[in-house]
């Protein structure tokens, strides 16, 4: 098993038609996960990309970062205002705490540059249903 985290980065635009070339490239980085694990991820690093999208400003940058038992995943944006929770609306409020109630852990990162939106995944499956 390898112990070493694994890089994987991707820069999008500002264009929403971009999460779907970030879900794409979601599966593929992860092919071999449980699907249970890809499906989660995939709908995490929606939430954070399309609320990178919607409230901060360029550049954008996805990582994905694989180890041994966690999936760490961090979404750049070059804005300066911190990412808050909201209440539930007919416009949204809700990508914070579906990533909240998905994720081992979240959190950001204020950088000189703009933030980092991280959230932090469980990869080991202990039933070993690989897929």
């Amino acid at each position: 098993m390898n112990l070493r985290a694994i890089r994987h980065e991707l820069g999008i635009t500002a264009e929403l038609t971009e999460l779907a070339k970030v879900r794409h490239w979601v599966r593929t980085v992860l092919r071999g996960l449980p699907a249970n694990v890809v499906s989660t991820a995939v709908m995490v690093v929606d939430e954070l990309t399309s609320n990178a999208l919607r409230h901060g400003r360029a550049p954008y940058h996805v990582r994905l970062l694989t180890g041994a038992a966690k999936l760490r995943i961090e979404v750049d944006d070059g804005g300066g205002e911190p990412a808050r929770r909201r209440m539930p609306s007919d416009q949204g409020g809700r990508g914070l705490l579906l990533v909240e109630r998905c994720a081992a852990a979240w959190g950001q990162l204020r950088r000189p540059s703009g933030k980092t939106l991280w959230a932090e995944l469980a990869t080991d499956d202990p039933a070993g249903a690989h897929g």
